[in-house]
């Protein structure tokens, strides 16, 4: 059954950029395209993030309480304004989106319904031809599937805490160092 953010973006109209005009940081592989995050898709990205982490640790999601604008505020006033921003498009719509600042992975968030298809690994790859020596990023303790994933993809828990506001709770921070 598709999600209503899904069937939320079946009517709207691509943004694409004609063959050969992409931008310098776009990669295409034969299911997605890796591009760099556009005004346009502040919706798109802001549903599928909310979602993402509704699917993946709902009670957690529960128990903060927080409302969609105010994700959306928190995503317009501090990730975007502190990060580099890629987007994972299938068939012409964000599907995932990465954060980095410099070496650190700041947000990777890929919508429950194309999750398993390569597009994380992908996006990690990404984030090492960016980052050739050094990734590094934090996940919640709680959340085992992305420990699980990042684990298998090469990272190392190095340090556990408790993170910063808006969570403030139990995280492990993970490296990735070239070899």
């Amino acid at each position: 059954m598709p999600t209503i953010w899904l069937n939320f973006f079946v009517e709207e109209p691509c943004h694409c950029e004609p063959a050969g005009k992409q931008s310098p940081f776009s990669i295409m592989t034969a299911n997605f395209l890796i591009r760099d995050f556009r005004d346009e898709d502040f919706d798109a990205v802001t549903i599928l993030w909310r979602v993402a982490r509704e699917k993946s640790l709902p009670e957690f999601q529960r128990e903060t309480g927080h409302f969609f604008f105010e994700d959306q505020d928190y995503f317009r006033d501090y990730i975007l304004k502190r990060n580099h921003i890629w987007v994972v498009e299938v068939d012409h719509r964000p599907v995932a989106f990465m954060a980095m600042e410099k070496d650190f992975i700041d947000q990777l968030y890929i919508h429950p319904d194309y999750q398993r298809r390569g597009i994380g690994k992908a996006l990690l790859n990404f984030a090492r031809e960016q980052s050739p020596e050094h990734v590094w990023l934090y996940t919640l303790q709680n959340n085992v599937n992305a420990r699980a994933f990042y684990e298998k993809n090469g990272f190392v828990a190095e340090r556990f805490g408790i993170s910063p506001p808006p969570e403030l709770e139990p995280d492990v921070e993970y490296h990735w160092r070239k070899s």
